[in-house]
């Protein structure tokens, strides 16, 4: 395919993700320049050696579904592709992940803390890409936010450090605007009713939930390199794996095999949706 013809393919995903809008993500996605999606896939193609997989998002006393599950898809979609990731996350999530994943824990602690740990971290073992999928971003004012406007920050390990230090691309993946990265949208997040996150990265990808957009970029990433790869026979095992080890849904708080609020299954319909457009030629 020409670059027209792909960057065409990218925009029909990136509008299928946020097609419900229940959180704004459209809005967000006409902000951003079309084709990240692409770009984020080629950037994935294109590094060699070690990947590093920020996720986990705090709910009540435990985690979310959403975001540990996509870095499940990447982490698989990163060794089918050579590369080389680890999972980082706070301990809970880490645990529940590290009897499938490489998985390295993060500690809470205080933004000096957190700096000098990354730094650490990354003079040992430098990352050739770092993606962060639905983790909790500090707001302007240095603290972290859920959706409803509570103050998280006590909850939360800060990982902007984690893209800050990064001497390569970084990609961050968010679904409501208090994400890590959601600053390359501040402008248009300020005119939803949030606390959105300020920190930036080189490429945002948004959509109505997190996990769906990771597992449109396995596709996409797959399709590019003439692989048929498909991520719905992972999705329904992968959640309820998490949920046997301690996640709940991010919205109702159940300990169920969903994603924000979403029915089971929902997640399997976009990525057949997703593979529509790739496979059967078509664009929205």
């Amino acid at each position: 395919m020409t670059q027209p013809d792909l960057l065409a393919v990218s925009e029909a995903i990136e509008a299928l993700l946020a097609t419900n809008n229940h959180r704004g993500m459209d809005h967000v996605r006409a902000s951003l320049t079309p084709g990240y999606l692409l770009r984020a896939a080629q950037t994935i193609r294109a590094c060699s050696g070690r990947v590093y997989i920020l996720t986990g998002f705090p709910v009540a006393q435990t985690f979310e579904t959403d975001g540990p599950a996509g870095a499940m898809a990447l982490y698989r979609l990163c060794q089918r592709h050579g590369k080389d990731p680890v999972i980082l996350s706070e301990a809970a999530v880490s645990e529940a992940l590290s009897e499938q994943c490489c998985c390295y824990a993060l500690s809470q602690g205080t933004q000096e803390q957190a700096q000098k740990a990354a730094a650490e971290l990354y003079k040992k073992d430098p990352p050739a890409l770092v993606i962060s999928i639905e983790c909790p971003g500090a707001a302007e004012d240095g603290h972290y936010y859920n959706m409803a406007g509570e103050d998280i920050s006590a909850r939360c390990v800060r990982v902007e450090p984690y893209l800050d230090h990064a001497n390569c691309p970084t990609i961050a993946i968010g679904d409501g605007g208090n994400e890590v990265g959601m600053g390359n949208a501040l402008e248009s997040l300020s005119e939803l009713d949030i606390r959105p996150a300020s920190s930036t990265c080189s490429e945002l990808i948004v959509a109505d939930v997190s996990n769906w957009a990771a597992y449109a970029l396995c596709a996409l990433t797959d399709w590019l390199d003439n692989r048929t790869m498909s991520p719905i026979v992972d999705i329904q095992s992968d959640l309820e794996y998490l949920v046997r080890n301690g996640a709940v849904d991010g919205v109702t708080g159940a300990s169920t095999a969903t994603e924000d609020g979403f029915p089971e299954h929902a997640a399997e319909s976009v990525v057949q949706a997703v593979h529509a457009i790739l496979f059967g030629g078509k664009t929205r």
